[in-house]
């Protein structure tokens, strides 16, 4: 991928609006300690945007065994992304307020379910200069069909487990460094690290105003990454996507990983 199939700037999503082209607006927003993001986004949202519930429509709870956040399956991404109103060659354009979680997760598991054109606001809706509006919008029924209803196998690459701790791929921890060393759990019921892992924040791959960094660290061979859950990771997937650097996501993540006693754990 490169940077334009990845990004758009809020001048250019803008503009789209002015030419009156067609695009669709997701509004995500989520954050760790604030998962509902409804009542921020009907205070006030980029015109026409539509709310995505990560937890109720990116994430599938009735499934077990597979991290805090299992992704949904490709059958019903598309029943709800008919409901967001996205619609066959139509582009889309993912949003977020905070670092850039959301709409990572969003352009991850659109594009995974085979989804093109997805895009995220570089910036997020901190760099939008445009009107906003209140309330809630309810989109014309999208027509979608998703290539994908597997989304573990679909068509960005994945890591189980065992994948995500073989010694041929160079493991990024996309948590916060007190995390990846284990000095404190919040949320797990373990803490530390998969072995042979590298601690690469999410944010450090942005810049103070939330948008992606040009330039990520360089890395060989097969590169995978993971969080707590297998959303903040997104984020290191699309910055190193953006770059030119495919990346595999460990969708469980450390609490699929540390649901098992027989895996080891590193602290540190």
């Amino acid at each position: 991928m490169t940077h334009d199939q990845v990004l758009i700037s809020a001048t250019e999503l803008e503009q789209l609006l002015i030419d009156g082209d067609p695009v669709t607006i997701l509004d995500v927003r989520w954050q760790l300690a604030a998962p509902d993001g409804r009542a921020a986004y009907e205070e006030g949202h980029i015109p026409g945007a539509v709310y995505v519930s990560l937890e109720d429509e990116l994430s599938d709870h009735t499934v077990s065994g597979r991290g805090r956040h299992p992704l949904p399956s490709g059958r019903d991404l598309e029943a709800a992304a008919r409901r967001w109103g996205v619609r066959r060659g139509v582009p889309v354009v993912v949003y977020d307020d905070w670092n850039r979680a959301g709409s990572a997760r969003a352009w991850w598991v659109l594009t995974a379910a085979g989804v093109e054109g997805v895009r995220i606001l570089d910036g997020g809706l901190p760099t939008w200069r445009g009107p906003l509006e209140s309330g809630s919008v309810t989109a014309p029924p999208g027509d979608l069909t998703v290539k994908h209803d597997d989304l573990y196998t679909g068509a960005l690459p994945t890591l189980t487990a065992e994948q995500a701790g073989a010694p041929e791929v160079t493991l990024l921890d996309a948590r916060a460094p007190e995390r990846f060393r284990g000095d404190v759990e919040p949320i797990d019921p373990v803490a530390g690290h998969i072995p042979g892992a590298r601690n690469v924040p999410s944010t450090s791959l942005l810049d103070d105003g939330g948008r992606f960094v040009p330039e990520v660290p360089e890395f060989s061979g097969a590169v995978g990454a993971y969080c707590g859950s297998g959303v903040t990771a997104s984020v290191v997937v699309a910055a190193l996507a953006a770059a030119g650097v495919d990346a595999a996501l460990y969708p469980g993540s450390w609490s699929e990983w540390s649901s098992q006693s027989t895996r080891p754990v590193e602290r540190g």
